[in-house]
């Protein structure tokens, strides 16, 4: 009998993982991993509300419970990583730096080590017989987006027991076997940050100053801002210049950290809020190898759609991403590349290139270390 050991996070979607792996006849092990100190001053986090919800359902399913300790792995890895975009200016996604570095290496060296022949989580995502990794089935909570920078190996030793299923189906299940999570709302945002005002946390870590908000075709002062880390490109909420011009709203369109300046141009329609290609580094392509660039299509953020691209590799460490005008481009983020199906890898974005030149002052960032 094959020994999996399920990351149980205390949510339906991992229960009903567990429970259809041991109605399959695996060897089911629960294991809760702990990456954040909820008791810090800093981080409201459910963390044990959860634990308390996975050992419930491990004790209804008739497994064995345990938990995990990674929290110094994690504010090594993620949380660090997390400070140090910020630092630059950029918007990081922690969540996918998470899968990469603890769910899908630390807690996957773990449970081999505990004799673990696979590793299982309550992903919305896929792996083929090529150990590829595809879209989950569910298009409204495919997570492959979150998954793109694991590997072959890892994929090779890891199960989605729900890749194939609607989230109607996995709330039906957890139902009809009386599930304690079955009604449990299902969890958003970073654990260490939770419902809390983001703006606040960072300042936290960060030093952040006030400073001019600049309109980009001026020039001229049209606010202040709070600290440049507080906003992103593409930001249109919590400006306080709404008032200000033709009364259409602005919208980020860059940043200046040397300047202390946040750029931002009015209307949804103006030219400096597109992109119409990027640069980026950093790469990972989960099967090793840099792909050809043939139908290929990104998404540069979870909830955004995809979009067709042309790859150009400017040398070992840059690439190139060409596309028809889009909006929102953000250093920091993760450009996702996908082959239909198949998630490829990504790429961290340095640096938007804008639609129209004259506004490629606009993005200034320290170069990527």
């Amino acid at each position: 009998m094959k020994r999996v050991i399920m990351g149980m996070s205390g949510g339906v979607d991992s229960s009903v993982s567990a429970l259809l792996l041991k109605e399959q006849g695996y060897d089911i092990i629960g294991l809760f991993m702990k990456n954040w100190d909820e008791k810090d001053e800093s981080g409201v986090c459910t963390a044990t509300d959860d634990a308390d919800d996975a050992r419930r359902v491990c004790h209804q399913l008739n497994i064995p419970y345990y938990t995990i300790n990674f929290e110094k792995e994690y504010w090594d890895t993620v949380f660090s990583y997390f400070l140090s975009e910020y630092k630059k200016g950029r918007t990081p996604n922690p969540d996918i730096m998470c899968n990469q570095e603890i769910k899908f290496n630390a807690f996957l060296k773990y449970a081999l080590k505990i004799k673990g022949d696979y590793i299982a989580m309550g992903h919305y995502a896929r792996v083929d017989e090529n150990n590829q990794l595809l879209r989950g089935v569910d298009k409204s909570k495919d997570q492959s987006y979150f998954l793109s920078r694991i590997n072959k190996e890892a994929l090779s030793k890891t199960i989605f027991p729900i890749g194939e299923m609607e989230k109607t189906q996995i709330r039906e299940i957890a139902e009809k076997n009386n599930l304690v999570t079955a009604t449990k709302k299902d969890s958003t945002g970073i654990c260490f940050i939770g419902e809390r005002n983001f703006n606040e946390f960072l300042d936290k870590y960060l030093f952040t100053k006030p400073g001019d908000i600049i309109d980009v075709d001026s020039k001229i002062k049209v606010g202040r801002h709070t600290g440049v880390l507080h906003y992103t490109n593409g930001q249109r909420k919590g400006l306080g210049i709404g008032g200000v011009g033709s009364g259409e709203p602005w919208f980020v369109v860059g940043k200046n950290l040397s300047k202390n300046e946040i750029y931002v141009a009015q209307s949804k329609a103006h030219p400096a809020n597109y992109s119409i290609g990027l640069i980026g580094s950093n790469e990972h392509w989960i099967g090793g190898n840099r792909p050809n660039n043939k139908n290929l299509t990104a998404k540069f953020r979870y909830r955004q759609p995809d979009v067709p691209i042309d790859i150009e590799y400017l040398d070992d460490e840059n690439v190139k991403l060409d596309f028809d005008r889009f909006k929102g481009i953000t250093p920091g983020q993760s450009a996702v590349i996908y082959d239909g199906d198949i998630c490829l890898g990504s790429i961290i974005i340095d640096k938007p290139i804008p639609l129209d030149s004259k506004y490629e002052f606009a993005n200034q960032y320290p170069e990527r270390k």
